[in-house]
């Protein structure tokens, strides 16, 4: 099946439902979101820093609480909402899930931010002790200037698990030859052996999900403050090489979505995805690496032309996180042809970026995805400060795409029409 020609935008805007008991904090006042025509928008729980989501086998959604150690499980009750109760707690600020079978039988994958646990699963939840398939992973680093936490976790059909370990800085070589490596992509077997880093040059690659093609996709975070790359006149200089310029920044580097292939190097913090080097210029899709003035200065730590193009930009200071293939979910045509990002939106950037959930084209003819539209925004003030960043966002049973939200403590029930 080929990409959607016709992507569905964000065009109509619905008020997000708030039912009685589940308002409070960000969602004491009403909220306008902007999603494709028809779609419907409802408070389906409350969960404080609610970050990365994964349904059991049951049908209960489990959500990781990094910030209290813990995960939430989330059971469909009769009046619309969720009954919200703690499955797992003491963990090592836990993000990813994951559910595979594993020997005929289903296991959960947590990813703590030191290691990667599985679980077994039985008729009525964890049914035994952990196991801890990969261990004393990069944590925190005290000397790091931006040192990113959080793992992702993403299974493929042989059961090989994937997971991110994100850099400690925003652009310090030394992630790249520190023992072990940050800024990687890595892979072990279920059983904790064959522990290896797939892909580096991942500043930080959160966003992890299997295509339908299964092959795994990262959608990755990219630097901030970059220098302008060229010797060419530019916010007020005459050579704006090397230069730090807020006009420049605000717009560059996008952040990246691309494969996980065994051997690649995305290049970070040597090369950079510029998409003034696109072609056409401005493009978000196909978009080259250039050196780093700074870092990589005429490419002489890294060849950047040598290395695979970004299959797809996302506008700089997205931060994509949760990522997740629609196919062969409830979702309907032609949502369920593609994947979704959301981005939580920017820090640094003038004005700032807005948080939204984002639908990618999945063509299968050539086994990627093309660039993003927006499939849900409103989640910022007039005042550009932000009411909700969404952070995950999977299909549920019932046809409904469920968004988790750290920032409003919540998860919302988006329904297309029908």
């Amino acid at each position: 099946m080929s990409a959607a020609t016709e992507p569905p935008p964000a065009d109509s805007t619905t008020t997000l439902v708030v039912p009685a008991g589940e308002s409070g904090g960000a969602l004491s006042t009403p909220h306008r979101l902007t999603v494709p025509s028809g779609w419907t928008a409802r408070v389906w729980a409350r969960v404080p820093d609610a970050r990365m989501e994964a349904w059991t086998p049951e049908g209960d959604l489990l959500v990781s609480v990094p910030d209290n150690g813990g995960i939430k499980e989330l059971r469909p009750d009769a009046a619309g909402t969720a009954t919200v109760t703690t499955l797992l707690s003491g963990l090592t600020y836990p993000q990813g899930l994951a559910f595979a079978r594993l020997d005929g039988q289903w296991v959960l994958y947590v990813a703590e931010s030191n290691q990667i646990d599985r679980y077994p699963w039985g008729a009525h939840g964890i049914s035994g002790a952990r196991t801890e398939i990969a261990k004393n992973l990069p944590d925190l680093d005290s000397s790091g200037d931006d040192v990113h936490r959080p793992k992702d976790v993403t299974v493929t059909a042989n059961g090989t698990v994937y997971f991110n370990v994100g850099s400690s800085s925003n652009a310090n070589p030394d992630d790249r030859t520190m023992s072990p490596q940050r800024a990687v992509i890595m892979s072990v077997r279920p059983n904790g052996t064959g522990l290896r880093v797939v892909e580096r040059g991942v500043r930080n690659g959160e966003g992890l999900a299997v295509a339908p093609n299964g092959a795994v996709w990262t959608a990755v975070n990219e630097r901030d403050n970059i220098p302008y790359p060229t010797h060419n006149a530019y916010g007020g200089y005459q050579d704006a090489f090397g230069q730090v310029i807020q006009s420049y920044v605000d717009n560059h580097p996008p952040d990246e979505v691309a494969p996980v292939t065994a051997g690649r190097d995305l290049g970070w913090p040597y090369c950079d995805p510029d998409e003034d080097d696109s072609s056409p210029s401005g493009s978000l899709a196909n978009i080259p690496l250039v050196a780093n003035a700074q870092t990589n200065p005429g490419s002489a730590n890294l060849d950047c032309a040598s290395l695979a193009r970004v299959a797809v930009g996302l506008p700089a200071h997205s931060a994509p996180l949760g990522m997740t293939f629609l196919e062969g979910s409830k979702i309907p045509a032609p949502w369920s042809r593609g994947a979704v990002v959301a981005v939580h939106g920017s820090w640094d950037r003038q004005p700032p970026r807005a948080p939204a959930v984002l639908w990618l084209p999945w063509n299968a003819a050539t086994g990627t995805v093309t660039p993003a539209v927006a499939l849900i925004t409103g989640f910022q003030n007039s005042n550009h400060t932000n009411w909700g960043r969404p952070v995950d966002a999977v299909p549920g049973a019932d046809g409904a795409l469920y968004v988790s939200d750290d920032t409003a403590g919540a998860i919302y029930r988006m329904a297309p029409p029908g």
